[in-house]
């Protein structure tokens, strides 16, 4: 049986689970990287260029873990677009060929191209190239891929149900997760899934601000139509597909009544981040709003310190008598 190993960051939070269905459909082992820890930041710290996002060293440090393991391939897909006329961060699309000149010992590298922003006719040839690494049987392909489109659905259905897209993926592995608890704030956490749903990156801080007594409202459980009709508000249309969602999202949460605040993480290094940051800053009106941006040295005595304040003060505000506490604090 050939292993195969898929990176536990990035667009793993998103994809993870049409891929793994993809390749065990088609009698591969799926290997995964363990979750984000010190080793592996420290690891991918060492092994990316300085100028790479957090969440790209991150990438990098898993890939190097996976390294040690007896892999026939490595799956590092390279991402142009998932979606008609929007793109991805111009340096996902060169991720595998900085990996390949950083990290010694690689084994076999699948690299196709995902390129969704005209046709998905490349697409699907490459699933058949993909698949014919491990069967010659183009139907057998066809249905791997179609079941994996299928888990993808299913958990996205489970996010939409206030999961964040880590534990939507932990529900998919059969493992029970509990999101139930005594809420009195509603607030809306908006970022990157691969930031804001890898714990280490952000400091767990979905069930941080849960313990303080917040439902999290994420950019999973809002409609897409509603995201993409406040997105398409903006001037000029947003083309980096995770901006237009965090822009639709924030926009269609600051309609909300049952919103009490918002809050943004962003991270150090990106570039979509400090542009679409800054636009949703400027467009919120009705909603209390925070920008969180966090990289390597972030402090989490500090991010703890900041969000009991954020907290606080919607509390102070949802009082009658101090109903007109700007909504920027």
């Amino acid at each position: 049986m050939k292993r195969v190993g898929i990176p536990h960051g990035l667009f793993y939070y998103y994809y993870y689970p049409l891929w793994k269905t993809f390749f065990n459909s088609l009698g591969a082992e799926v290997v995964t990287s363990p979750a984000t820890n010190r080793l592996i930041v420290d690891a991918g710290i060492q092994k990316a260029v300085d100028e790479t996002c957090l969440p790209i060293k991150v990438y990098f440090g898993h890939v190097f873990q996976l390294c040690q393991q007896n892999l026939d391939y490595i799956f590092i897909p390279r991402l142009v677009s998932i979606e008609a006329k929007s793109y991805i961060c111009p340096k996902f699309m060169g991720v595998p060929d900085m990996i390949k000149a950083t990290i010694p010992g690689l084994p076999p590298v699948i690299d196709i191209v995902i390129d969704l922003s005209k046709t998905d006719k490349l697409l699907k040839k490459d699933i058949f190239q993909l698949g014919r690494l491990f069967t010659r049987d183009n139907k057998a392909i066809r249905n791997a891929y179609k079941k994996g489109l299928q888990e993808y659905y299913f958990c996205r259905a489970l996010a939409g149900q206030g999961y964040t897209m880590s534990e939507a993926i932990q529900v998919w592995e059969g493992t029970s997760q509990d999101i139930t608890g005594e809420y009195d704030l509603n607030l809306g956490l908006l970022g990157h899934g691969y930031s804001l749903y890898d714990e280490n990156i952000s400091m767990n801080i979905v069930n941080k601000v849960r313990a303080m007594g917040c439902r999290v409202h994420l950019p999973e459980t809002c409609d897409r139509k509603s995201i993409e009709a406040e997105a398409a508000t903006i001037p000029k249309r947003v083309f980096w597909t995770l901006g237009r969602k965090m822009v639709g999202s924030a926009l269609h949460m600051d309609k909300r009544k049952d919103i009490d605040g918002m809050i943004y993480v962003a991270c150090f290094g990106c570039g979509p981040d400090s542009l679409i940051g800054e636009i949703i800053e400027r467009k919120i009106k009705n909603k209390p709003f925070m920008l969180i941006t966090i990289d390597e040295h972030t402090g989490e005595g500090g991010l703890v310190t900041r969000l009991e304040a954020f907290c606080d003060m919607l509390r102070r505000r949802r009082a009658s008598s101090e109903n007109n506490i700007s909504s920027h604090g």
